[in-house]
């Protein structure tokens, strides 16, 4: 892997050397843009309304709007002239336990490797997270953007960064306007706990999961290249509808068993009345749809 970012990390009046590599990587299906009428892929360029021409990368500049149509340059080296971002260190602020953190602040997962010099220093603040249960939070300047961060161990040793958006990016939820309280009976929450614990697997086992889509997808476009004729999926049965939501209920916690009693292998039920999946409360007052309804 290519670093992607030098500095260190400040822990106390440690400093530990430290490279920083992107741990994830986007695998989306890619597509070209093409002209329909000659299959050409379609060109963007730079354009200049005033001279209009086409403008080179050696003649763009940064500009930040502070009135309408009026800028104020900022060149690279005003961005390295800030001390913060100069500085290029992870400073660390503070130490917490990782359940208190919401996943709505992280945003991308980095790992880091201990520069040259640095690989006791960075032991040291791995096996003190350990034996504390405690993770980093801290302060960190890539490229032209500070974030928080949270460092945690991760696993074989490595420490892993997540930058976090700082709390006036997080949008407030105070707009939504269909969160409403309706009465529960007490038998309606002990099903829907029963159903919670029916379909509980234990740990989390990502390798168990794959992009279902993003391979239907690939195999649908090869089909294409070899000439293959595409067979089209048959179209999703239309979801029942219960009158009763304990019958939802039960219904869903008896398929839920019989999936775990078989691994996933089971024969999938049909979906209608009462089917996991396609069951909804019938319309009333406080009624509402309940499990896994319509995707996106």
């Amino acid at each position: 892997m290519r670093s992607m970012w030098k500095g260190s990390i400040s822990f106390g009046l440690v400093t530990i050397p430290v490279k920083l590599y992107a741990a994830t990587e986007a695998k989306d299906v890619r597509f070209n843009l093409l002209h329909n009428e000659c299959r050409t892929p379609v060109q963007y360029k730079k354009w200049c309304p005033v001279h209009e021409r086409e403008v080179p990368m050696a003649e763009i500049v940064k500009g930040y709007e502070y009135e309408r149509g009026r800028y104020v340059l900022v060149a690279e080296e005003d961005f390295e002239s800030i001390p913060v971002a100069a500085a290029r260190t992870l400073d660390i602020v503070d130490f917490v336990r990782l359940e208190q953190i919401d996943p709505v602040y992280y945003e991308r997962t980095y790992y880091l490797e201990p520069g040259e010099g640095g690989a006791k220093a960075y032991a040291l603040l791995r096996r003190a997270m350990e034996e504390t249960g405690r993770i980093a939070i801290a302060r960190v300047v890539i490229r032209t953007k500070e974030s928080l961060a949270a460092i945690r161990v991760f696993k074989n040793g490595v420490l892993a960064m997540e930058t976090m958006h700082f709390p006036d990016e997080i949008r407030s939820p105070a707009g939504l306007t269909g969160i409403i309280e309706p009465e529960l009976r007490p038998q309606e929450l002990e099903m829907a706990v029963n159903l919670v614990a029916s379909m509980s697997a234990g740990e989390f086992e990502p390798e168990k999961f794959r992009n279902e889509y993003r391979q239907a997808l690939l195999e649908l476009i090869e089909g294409k290249v070899t000439g293959e004729e595409v067979v089209t999926a048959a179209p999703q049965p239309e979801r029942g509808r219960v009158v009763d939501l304990m019958d939802a209920l039960r219904a869903s916690i008896r398929q839920a068993e019989v999936t775990r009693g078989d691994e996933g292998a089971a024969a999938p039920v049909s979906p209608g009345p009462g089917a996991p999946g396609a069951v909804y409360a019938a319309p009333g007052p406080g009624a509402g749809a309940l499990g896994p309804g319509p995707g996106p």
